[in-house]
């Protein structure tokens, strides 16, 4: 193990479950809350772990109340809604497949009657499958990673779309993936490619709502999913190639996630931030 990357270990479920991985993620906020997303309701798919965690803890610092949709990480999800109370906010969770638009569907419908509005909503629910040859991508995981990665936030934003109004914030969690490619995780990679492209897209035909819509793109995070997408030997070297030299946290995502989501980022809209460590994208 290097001094800057995790020890091997793998899983063998997808996405992943945190509380399993060692070490585990740091989620934990920084910084004192300012009363950013004060009345506000977020929600997050993949929220029971790793970035998504992460969101809905500093969001609930921040004042927001915070649902999160989930696959079926009971524990994970049960810790997270108990660390969003600690926080002195409000939680509410639900299993489901986001693949599945009825599933999509009955989360938002569950929240506007819970708590009557939506103003954030952050689409960061992924699977990943690790391939070295694109003969070994069958038809079924090819659609179930564009199921879970891309038909997911279609689902999502367009049941939440309706109770979204001027000054809503949506973002999406795309990946350096999309900018430079992933030699094996090709389905994964073409659908972050994708998400790119709907937040550009769908940014301007919102705008004119007062509806800003933003993408993050993490590069090597420590999360459940890469003990659960790579062999063992792989994971103890995530991370160590790029600049910074070690993999990310999830907590140092969470910040561009709050800025994207609070006024603090009033004049963005179909942009994209890169938590990467230091990887030169788009130049």
């Amino acid at each position: 193990m290097g001094d800057n990357t995790p020890p091997p270990q793998h899983q063998d479920k997808q996405p992943g479950d945190e509380h399993k991985m060692h070490p585990e993620p740091d989620y934990a906020p920084r910084f004192p809350g300012s009363g950013r997303l004060d009345g506000k309701v977020a929600v997050i798919t993949g929220g029971d772990s790793g970035i998504g965690r992460a969101t809905a803890v500093l969001f609930a610092r921040e004042g927001a109340k915070v649902a999160f949709l989930y696959k079926d990480e009971d524990k994970d999800a049960r810790d997270t809604e108990e660390l969003i109370r600690q926080e002195g906010s409000e939680a509410f969770s639900m299993a489901g497949d986001v693949g599945e638009t009825s599933v999509a569907e009955k989360f938002i419908s569950a929240v506007i009657e819970r708590w009557g509005q939506i103003d954030v909503v952050v689409n960061n629910a992924a699977e990943q499958h690790y391939q070295e040859e694109l003969t070994d991508i069958s038809d079924e995981q090819l659609e179930r990673t564009f199921r879970t990665n891309i038909f997911g936030i279609f689902a999502v934003t367009r049941a939440a779309l309706p109770h979204l109004k001027k000054g809503s914030a949506i973002i999406c969690t795309t990946s350096v993936t999309a900018y430079k490619g992933q030699q094996v995780l090709m389905d994964y990679a073409s659908t972050k490619g994708a998400i790119l492209a709907f937040v550009r897209a769908l940014s301007g035909n919102l705008a004119e709502k007062g509806i800003r819509v933003n993408g993050v793109a993490p590069g090597p995070i420590w999360t459940p999913l890469i003990p659960a997408s790579f062999p063992e030997e792989k994971v103890a070297k995530f991370g160590g190639d790029v600049p910074l030299g070690r993999p990310g946290q999830p907590n140092e995502v969470a910040s561009c996630m709050l800025f994207l989501a609070c006024e603090d980022s009033s004049y963005m809209t179909g942009q994209v931030l890169h938590p990467n460590g230091g990887t030169l994208v788009g130049g």
